[in-house]
């Protein structure tokens, strides 16, 4: 995602000072390909520009990168003045927690939830929920505008990641559903084709069924959001419910299928994998 965002600014005339990824080797060939810097720190590389875009896995990687688990280097290194623009679905007390140290740098942050894929960050064409101080948002609006075709501003911080940790809880228990509604038609000796078909025309419409049906028809499930992160959406869903208590069987349900899928080694298949799990004679890797 963040390398697709980093070629669609480039393409809008952006310049770009610098890209990092833990994966040295993956940020070197980038930056060859965008004409930057790769610095071998975080520090260096908020030094590269003034507007710093992160796109990272999970809470922990999110803490990391910002220093607030104690690492020594951290992107807040040379941050003052700067704005960071945070895309990764995490905890929104992780959102909170970004804002405050970033604020003591001199700095400032937004969340920039994202609802879409790689094409679409390739595209410009990106769904983002936007929250943060408003001021710092419209600072910020037009590069958001050049990476989206639609942007909503959502409120204060940690908002977006409530929205966005919703959407995606809605999301996996959709494609959660037509996977058992296919595996049971496949187990039925149905013609898919014609039952997804069917589904489209019906109340078992879903925009999965558009993105995931197919895929889950024919075994095909190249990645472009994995079970792996699936799984660690829903539960942050769930950490939300818990907390406000309320008890969502179905999000709960839907967590223990991707948990299942992910230790039995399919955690980096895309979430349509799923189907793994419910189609007749499957749940092998080949």
């Amino acid at each position: 995602m963040g390398a697709n965002m980093a070629r669609r600014l480039k393409d809008k005339g952006y310049t770009i000072g610098g890209v990092y990824d833990v994966r040295s080797d993956v940020a070197r060939e980038l930056a060859a390909e965008l004409g930057c810097a790769a610095p071998a720190t975080l520090a260096e590389l908020s030094a590269t520009g003034d507007v710093i875009l992160t796109v990272v896995t999970d809470d922990p990687a999110m803490r990391g990168i910002f220093g607030l688990d104690g690492s020594a280097d951290h992107l807040l290194g040379n941050a003052a003045g700067k704005i960071f623009i945070n895309c990764a679905t995490v905890s929104p007390q992780v959102h909170l927690d970004v804002e405050t140290a970033a604020r003591a740098a001199g700095a400032a942050s937004l969340e920039a939830c994202m609802a879409s894929s790689i094409t679409q960050a390739r595209q410009g064409t990106l769904y983002l929920m936007i929250a943060g101080d408003e001021a710092v948002f419209h600072r910020a609006e037009p590069l958001l505008r050049d990476l989206s075709a639609a942007l909503r501003y959502v409120g204060k911080t940690g908002e977006a990641a409530k929205v966005k940790a919703l959407v995606n809880m809605v999301m996996n228990i959709n494609t959660a559903g037509l996977a058992e509604g296919l595996g049971l038609g496949a187990a039925l000796g149905l013609d898919l084709t014609m039952l997804r078909e069917v589904f489209s025309q019906t109340g078992a419409n879903s925009r999965v069924l558009e993105t995931d049906g197919e895929d889950m028809q024919n075994r095909e499930h190249s990645c472009f959001f994995s079970a792996a992160h699936a799984a660690k959406d829903s539960g942050i869903a769930l950490e939300l419910a818990r907390a406000a208590g309320l008890n969502l069987p179905l999000a709960a349900a839907t967590k223990a299928q991707y948990d299942r899928l992910v230790a039995e080694g399919f955690g980096e298949l895309d979430k349509s994998g799923i189907a793994e799990l419910t189609f007749p004679g499957r749940g092998k890797k080949n």
